[in-house]
């Protein structure tokens, strides 16, 4: 098997230049029952405020480009930077069923990993979800890589330059790669990613059906800034795993060479969903050529303090606030649905 970091690939960080970004139309009738046309609906404000900076690339089923139109035109999306392609998913969480996008760093190549996928665990069907990054493959003509090995996107983030953040309640969980050792999981990150440090946290949100994603807890972000949820409440469950995911990273930054800031960015007012509680959070915002698009929750002032925290971590790009609360019923938003493409620097 060859190994992408031996060809020279490795992980970019999400705020290099993007030929654009995937998504998956939300489109299973159980998942959404109850509220489809506020998903349709919200789910195409997210792609028109995208298409205003990025070229979007969209999976859906097949026969549903007519639908798929005309509720993109009324939410006034930029169609001419919007692409069509007939990949039928389970459902519409591109960052974990998606390829992972890694870049040459000699010639500017994109690859594609395609990694396994078991639905967080098994929780739900994959069949169809499992194919979606072999089918970007050939749509792109990318170099494509497959990994026998279940990685989700969600479950880590990288600065760019050799360093992964993840935790240990995802990536070791006896349902992803049972079997596999810490060091052997680590060492099919390195060279399956092209990733020379791996930073481990413990735990993620209450109410977070995938064992933890590191995208609603903690990102990188430019020049050594490191943006980590916090819970300021004690008598909140998710306050004691947070302060400890802090200490962790403190730990971490003081080995690091590289100058370092750990941000806290605060946690939402506690959302409830039919008895349970969603684990919504502005960790899981998205960064697009120009954007920062940031999940919200109708909260005003804890919306406006997170916004401002983004729009000090990346200065040179508009943060975008994206109406979030429909999607967060299903545990993700904004971050879960999307995976970004690299630019080659031709694009």
């Amino acid at each position: 098997m060859s190994w992408p970091a031996e060809d020279g690939f490795y992980f970019p960080a999400e705020w290099e230049r993007q030929r654009g970004v995937w998504l998956s139309w939300p489109h299973h009738p159980d998942t959404w029952a109850d509220c489809r046309e506020e998903v349709l609906r919200d789910y195409a404000a997210f792609i028109a405020s995208l298409s205003h900076f990025t070229k979007v690339f969209l999976n859906h089923p097949p026969g549903q480009e007519g639908i798929i139109e005309a509720t993109l035109t009324k939410a006034r999306a930029k169609l001419t930077e919007i692409s069509l392609f007939s990949h039928l998913t389970d459902d519409a969480w591109c960052r974990d069923h998606g390829p992972i996008f890694l870049k040459n760093l000699s010639t500017g190549e994109i690859a594609i990993t395609d990694w396994e996928f078991n639905a967080w665990g098994g929780k739900f069907p994959s069949s169809h979800d499992n194919l979606i990054p072999s089918k970007i493959a050939s749509a792109t003509g990318y170099r494509h890589y497959r990994m026998p090995y279940i990685l989700e996107g969600g479950s880590i983030d990288t600065d760019g330059q050799g360093t992964l953040l993840t935790t240990r309640s995802c990536l070791l969980n006896p349902n992803r790669n049972q079997g596999l050792a810490p060091d052997e999981i680590e060492s099919v990150l390195r060279r399956g990613l092209g990733i020379r440090n791996i930073w481990w946290l413990e735990e993620g949100l209450e109410g977070d059906d995938t064992d933890g994603h590191i995208d609603d807890i903690t990102r990188f972000a430019p020049d050594g800034i490191i943006l980590t949820a916090w819970e300021e409440d004690p008598q909140d469950p998710n306050h004691q795993a947070l302060a400890n995911n802090y200490r962790q990273l403190e730990n971490w930054v003081q080995k690091d060479p590289r100058p370092r800031e750990i941000v806290r960015l605060p946690m939402p007012a506690r959302l409830d969903y039919q008895g349970q509680r969603l684990p919504a959070s502005y960790a899981n915002f998205l960064v697009v050529n120009g954007a920062v698009l940031m999940p919200s929750f109708a909260q005003p002032e804890k919306d406006q303090a997170a916004e401002k925290i983004l729009q000090k971590s990346f200065p040179n790009r508009q943060i975008v606030p994206v109406d979030s609360r429909i999607f967060v019923r299903e545990s993700g938003a904004l971050h879960c649905l999307s995976q970004q493409e690299p630019s080659t620097g031709k694009d």
